[in-house]
């Protein structure tokens, strides 16, 4: 469940931050009750990045399979990439 805590909390950083890698997931910021940041140690920042970029990376090449109808043997492509880098 994600952690929700008000933006006054921001005047201790080092708690903040303790808890945002403790938890190593985004941390909630509210303003007068409502919605305001969100915040996150560099780990978790990169995770996510990766993981969207990961995404992105499936989904182009699900839209290039569905456009062109070819699909590559794993294995072949990366003894290909060997040969032709490797030797």
């Amino acid at each position: 469940m994600p952690q929700v805590c008000p933006i006054t909390d921001l005047g201790d950083a080092n708690a903040i931050s303790a808890l945002c890698h403790s938890r190593k997931e985004p941390i909630f910021l509210t303003k007068d009750g409502d919605s305001d940041l969100v915040i996150m140690s560099v780990e978790t920042y990169d995770a996510m990045l990766n993981e969207v970029e990961m995404d992105c990376d499936i989904a182009a090449a699900e839209a290039e399979y569905q456009r062109d109808g070819v699909l590559l043997d794993a294995e072949e492509s990366l003894s290909a990439l060997r040969r032709k880098y490797f030797g």
